[in-house]
Parts: C-alpha cells; structure tokens; sequence
C-alpha cells in the first residue's frame, strides 16, 4: 500500500487510514457514553435492535472488529452470526469488554496502514445511534463517521424510477436516466437511519417527498424497515 519508488502511503491508503480514524473517534464517543455507566444502563434494551440490550450490541460490535481482522467476517453478518457475537462474551465484564475491543481497534488501524484493510465504520456509526437513542442521549448526527456512512449508502441507492435525494450538504441522484423524478429531501442523518433499518415504513412515507413515493417506497432501505416506530 505504498508506492514502490519512494514508499510513501498512497491516496487509497490514506483514505482507509481516514476511515480507521474515524472509527477510533466514533468508539471513544460510544466508550464515554457508557464508561461509567451502571447496570441498568449496560442493560438498556435497544429500540432500533430487537431483542439486544447496549451490552450486546458493545460485544457485537466488538466481535465484528475481531471478525474482520481474522478474515472470517461476512458482510452482512447473517442473524445466527450476529447471535454468536453476542455469546461470544457471555459472562465477559464491562471493562474486559471494553480492553477486547480497545484491542481490535488498534489492531484495525495497524491494518488499514500497513495492508489497507477497511474498518467497519458504517456499522459502528449506525450503532453509536442506536446506542444513544437506547440511553436518551442524542449527539454527534453531523460527525463524519455519519456523513461518510450516510453518502456510501447513498450511492448503492438503485430506486425503479428517478429519484434525486437532496441532503444540507449535497444532491444524490439514482435510477433510470429518465422518467419524472421524485425528490425526497433529508439529513445525512436521517439518510443513515432510514437505510439501515432505523425507521418504519409508515416514517419513510411521510418524509418530505415531492410527489408518491409509492414507487421508491420500498428500494430505499438496505436493511430492515423496522417493524415499528424509531423516535430517536
């Protein structure tokens, strides 16, 4: 990942090493969240993740870090696989939990610098939120980690119909060349949400849509949509 003649890093290596930064910057936020929590907070069920308390999703999150790191990781993790990231550390403490994970992360940004592997940085952005609206403490919606996941998502966006996604920051357009175009205007933000999961169908119908958006309706999330309401 270095240029042969003068062994400087190269535009994709700095730009994975970017990434594991961010990474690094999403978990420490996550980490003071919950740093000196009690139980009752590690315990929280997590709306957005059924089923799973913070706890699990720390240790899902970690298990993913060491997952793809050993190589074994599949991408999405299916649901028996996300099950055994969370008993993989059954009966592991808060701080051991904690040190595993610290572990990994400075074993991801060992790796996206010496043999550019990509850290998992969508799935830990999506889960820092889910995180927060678990423990009521919203926070960080314009990090980078949010922005970068939001417009990665953006651009696998593949709709029947034109559609132009309009956000604070910038215009995504996807799907056929022509046709009558639907707008839908939105945050980074919300965009991460709603494609990951994190909203129903009766929330994504009513965003701030030019016209129907019957026909996009139901292409527009990767994962999900969730089974009910996400108030976060």
């Amino acid at each position: 990942m270095t240029t042969p003649e003068t062994g400087a890093a190269t535009p994709v290596q700095d730009d994975v090493c970017r990434l594991a930064d961010l990474y690094c910057e999403t978990k420490g936020r996550i980490v003071g969240l919950l740093d000196d929590s009690d139980a009752a907070q590690w315990n929280r069920p997590v709306p957005a993740c059924p089923g799973w308390s913070v706890r699990d999703v720390v240790a899902h999150l970690t298990a993913v870090a060491l997952d793809l790191l050993d190589g074994r990781l599949t991408i999405p993790p299916s649901d028996a696989e996300t099950a055994e990231h969370v008993r993989r550390f059954d009966g592991c403490g808060e701080d051991k939990l904690f040190s595993i994970w610290a572990g990994a992360a400075d074993r991801l940004v060992q790796s996206a610098a010496t043999a550019g592997l990509e850290p998992p940085l969508g799935d830990i952005a999506c889960h820092e939120h889910d995180i927060r609206a678990a423990i009521g403490r919203p926070g960080a919606r314009d990090a980078d980690s949010v922005h970068w996941t939001a417009r990665e998502l953006l651009a696998m966006l593949q709709p029947p119909v034109p559609l132009r996604v309009i956000t604070e920051t910038d215009e995504h357009r996807s799907g056929p060349c022509s046709g009558p175009e639907i707008v839908l205007r939105t945050t980074l933000f919300d965009t991460m949400r709603w494609r990951l999961g994190r909203r129903s169908r009766l929330q994504m119908a009513a965003m701030d849509w030019s016209s129907d958006p019957a026909p996009v309706l139901d292409h527009l999330y990767l994962f999900g949509p969730a089974s009910t309401d996400i108030i976060e």
